[in-house]
C-alpha cells in the first residue's frame, strides 16, 4: 500500500447550514464536535473518557467514540467526518483485520532501547552518523514515542504476536477505517482500504514528509519484514465514504490543533496538556540530527516542526496533590512567590523525558534553602520548570530556522492564571491565549468541511476571543541559565 492519489471529491457548493463532525481521539478521552460547515458555528458536543495506561485495546476508542457521538446528538444528520488522533500509537492488525495486541501509545517508553539500536544500526555503530541519516531520510530521529521503535520492540519481545502482523495503522487511521465500515473480519481486502494522512504518517519513523512517501526499507529494517501500511490521502481529499457521510483524511492531533487554530507560517503553538508541545507551521521541512525537533507535516500541505516533552499539566497535578491544594489554589500559590522562586529550580522530568531524550530520568529540585522551602515557592518553581522545558523546545525550533512571529498558548494548563501570567516572562516574548476550545476536534471538523466542499483550501473559520499577555517589566533573567545548569548537573547536557 503506497501513497494514494487524490480521490474524487464532491463539487464545491455553499456549505452554510450543512453539518460536519470533528473527532478528537486523544490519550485521555474522545471528543466530538458538530459544526456548521460554512460558518464553523458549534452546534453540538459530546465526550467520553478513555482508559488510563500506556497501552490500550483500540476497541476502547471505538466504544468511547460511540458514546461521545451519541452525547453529541449522533451523526445521522452529518455530511462529513474527520478524525484527529493521538500520534505514534501502534495498532497492529492481522490478515483478518483483528487487532493483534493492545496498542502501544506515544507515552509508552518501553521501546527506548529499540530507538537507540535503530540509530546505531543506520550509522553502522556510529550514533551521530545514524542520527544524521535518520534526519535526512525521514526528518526525525527515533525516540521511544515513535511507531517504528514500537515495531522493533514488538519484533524482539513478542515474536509470536509479531508473526501475526499483516499491517500497522495509527489510532486515527484505525478509527477512520472503522467509521467507513471496515474492522475485524474485513480480511486482506479491508487492510488495503486503510488510509492515513501525511501529518500522522510523518510521526511514524518510516514516512518522509519532505519527499511525500514511505521509506519502507526503514520499516523493514525495524520490523524484520514488510507489512502493510495505510494509503496516504491528500489534505483536503475524501478518504472514504460511509453509507451516510464522507470521511476526510484526518490528522495527527498536533496538526489537527494547528488547523483548528488557523495557524499560518510564523505561528507557534505551545500546548500544555498531558504532554508539552511546541509546534510551528512552516513552509519548509526541518531535519534535526540532534533529535530535538521532529520534522512532521501539517494538515494543509505545509510542515509542522515540533518539539515535545513528556511532562505537562500532570506536573502541576502532582505538586498540587503534594501541597494538598486544587488547581485554583495552586495558581494563587505560584503567583504569590517571587519570580525565580528565590533560586528554587525544578527540573520536571516526572515521567522521563523526550526533549531532551532522557526516558529514564526523574524530577529534581535544585537550590533548596531554608528561605524557599514554602508551598508558594514550590508551586512557582513547578510552573517555571515546565515553562523552561518548553522554552528549550522553542529555542530548538528557532535554531533550525523556524520563524517565530506569534506564540499561541493552548492546552488545559493554559487556563491556569499562573501559567498565563508567568509564561511571557519565562519565554521572553508576548503570548496570545485563544478562547478555550477543542482545537483538535475543531481542526478535524474544518478538514471535514474542506473534504465536503472540494475546494483547494479549508474554509476560513477564524480565531476569535484571543487575549494577549505581554512580557512583564520585572522578571528573573537568571532563571533560564539556572534551569539549564540544573538540568545538566542532574542529567548531563
Amino acid at each position: 500500500m503506497m501513497t494514494a492519489t487524490t480521490p474524487e471529491q464532491p463539487s464545491a457548493s455553499s456549505l452554510t447550514g450543512r453539518l460536519v463532525a470533528g473527532i478528537d481521539s486523544s490519550t485521555q478521552s474522545c471528543k466530538v464536535v458538530i459544526r456548521d460547515a460554512g460558518t464553523g458555528a458549534l452546534k453540538r458536543f459530546g465526550s467520553a473518557p478513555h482508559p488510563e495506561g500506556t497501552e490500550v485495546d483500540p476497541a476502547a476508542w471505538w466504544e468511547a467514540l460511540q458514546v461521545a457521538a451519541s452525547a453529541a446528538g449522533g451523526l445521522d444528520d452529518v455530511e462529513a467526518v474527520a478524525v484527529g488522533g493521538q500520534q505514534h500509537g501502534m495498532v497492529a492488525l492481522d490478515e483478518t483485520g483483528e487487532v493483534v495486541r493492545p496498542a502501544l501509545l506515544w507515552n509508552d517508553t518501553r521501546s527506548a532501547q529499540a530507538a537507540l539500536d535503530l540509530i546505531d544500526e543506520l550509522g553502522d555503530g556510529d550514533p551521530d552518523a545514524g542520527a544524521q541519516a535518520w534526519a535526512e531520510r525521514v526528518g526525525i530521529v527515533p525516540v521511544a514515542s515513535f511507531t517504528i521503535t514500537k515495531l522493533r520492540w514488538l519484533a524482539e519481545h513478542e515474536p509470536d504476536n509479531a508473526a501475526r502482523v499483516a499491517a500497522v495503522a495509527l489510532p486515527h487511521d484505525w478509527l477512520t477505517w472503522r467509521l467507513a465500515g471496515d474492522g475485524p473480519g474485513s480480511g486482506p481486502a479491508g487492510l488495503e482500504r486503510l488510509t492515513t494522512d501525511r501529518s500522522d504518517a510523518s510521526g511514524t519513523g518510516y514516512f518522509d514528509a519532505a519527499g511525500g512517501g514511505y521509506d519502507l526499507e526503514l520499516l523493514e529494517r525495524a520490523f524484520g519484514r514488510r507489512i502493510g501500511v495505510p494509503a496516504v490521502v491528500e489534505p483536503g481529499a475524501v478518504a472514504r465514504r460511509s453509507d451516510t457521510f464522507v470521511l476526510g483524511a484526518g490528522a495527527g492531533d498536533n496538526a489537527g490543533a494547528a488547523l483548528g487554530l488557523g495557524m499560518r507560517p510564523g505561528d507557534v503553538a505551545i500546548s500544555i496538556g498531558t504532554s508539552g508541545v511546541v509546534s510551528a507551521v512552516s513552509e519548509a521541512p526541518v531535519a534535526d540530527p540532534e533529535g530535538l525537533v521532529a520534522g512532521f507535516a501539517d494538515a494543509t500541505g505545509r510542515y509542522l516542526p515540533l518539539a515535545c516533552t513528556l511532562n505537562g499539566s500532570r506536573v502541576f497535578d502532582a505538586v498540587g496533590r503534594l501541597l494538598g491544594v486544587d488547581h485554583h489554589q495552586f495558581a494563587e500559590l505560584a503567583l504569590s512567590a517571587p519570580a525565580g522562586a528565590d533560586g528554587l529550580t525544578f527540573v520536571p522530568y516526572l515521567e522521563g523525558e523526550r526533549t531532551p531524550n532522557k526516558p529514564d530520568a526523574s524530577g529534581a529540585l535544585h537550590g533548596v534553602r531554608l528561605g524557599n522551602t514554602t508551598p508558594a515557592h514550590l508551586a512557582r518553581a513547578a510552573v517555571e520548570g515546565v515553562l523552561c522545558s518548553l522554552a528549550d523546545g522553542l529555542a530548538a525550533l528557532q535554531a533550525r530556522g523556524v520563524p517565530v512571529e506569534r506564540v499561541l498558548l493552548i492546552g488545559g494548563a493554559a487556563q491556569s492564571k499562573a501559567v498565563r501570567q508567568i509564561a511571557p516572562a519565562v519565554l521572553g516574548i508576548p503570548v496570545t491565549v485563544p478562547q478555550p476550545g477543542e482545537y483538535v476536534a475543531d481542526g478535524a471538523a474544518r478538514q471535514a468541511a474542506w473534504a465536503l466542499s472540494g475546494a483547494d483550501s479549508p474554509p476560513e473559520w477564524g480565531l476569535s476571543g484571543a487575549k494577549d499577555f505581554a512580557v512583564p517589566d520585572e522578571r528573573d533573567d537568571t532563571l533560564p541559565g539556572r534551569y539549564a545548569q540544573a538540568r545538566e548537573m542532574t542529567f548531563g547536557a
